[in-house]
């Protein structure tokens, strides 16, 4: 039986948790320059919780939009702006996680992207451990096309479309 599975079977086991940030990374992946050149960010601060009931679980990660870094500040600077995240006027971007289901290979994240107000679904796969400490650590990936979320700041296509996500995230048992 997976972690996720034992965690879920639990009948009558109802918990809430909470994101250890100190122990989370939140990634994305794309490519610029026509395609030639990676480009990783990194966000560095970010809040949630989660529960587990009735045989789910559920939640909500928050990520400070304005704490974006990809290692190059002018690069940061533009992505902070109106052409990419717009940190200004919209300074969280959220993950509401709805149901996590176990599948042949991990979990099935189904949850909602909203970014520069604007919300969609993020399908996510996901793989669940439980650590020596009791804490779970939830490894998420999926890929979007960035422009759903109004985030285009695309030269003369400069920027590819698809960008990888990746969360690597700890959740402590409050409660």
């Amino acid at each position: 039986m997976s972690a996720l599975e034992n965690l879920l079977s639990q009948p009558g086991d109802q918990a809430v948790w909470t994101l250890a940030p100190q122990r989370c990374e939140i990634t994305f992946r794309c490519r610029s320059f026509w395609g030639l050149l990676p480009v990783r960010g990194r966000f560095t601060a970010v809040r949630g919780d989660g529960q587990v009931a009735g045989g789910t679980a559920f939640g909500r990660v928050d990520i400070d939009a304005g704490s974006l870094t990809t290692g190059n500040a002018k690069r940061d600077e533009h992505l902070r702006s109106e052409d990419f995240f717009a940190v200004e006027r919209f300074p969280t971007i959220s993950v509401v996680v709805t149901a996590v289901e176990p599948a042949p290979e991990g979990a099935q994240v189904r949850a909602a992207l909203t970014v520069r107000d604007v919300t969609h679904p993020l399908p996510l796969t996901a793989t669940v451990t439980v650590l020596d400490d009791e804490a779970l650590q939830i490894e998420a990936r999926g890929t979007i096309d960035r422009t759903h979320w109004d985030v285009s700041g695309n030269l003369l296509g400069m920027v590819r479309r698809p960008t990888e996500l990746v969360a690597r995230t700890v959740f402590v048992k409050t409660g």
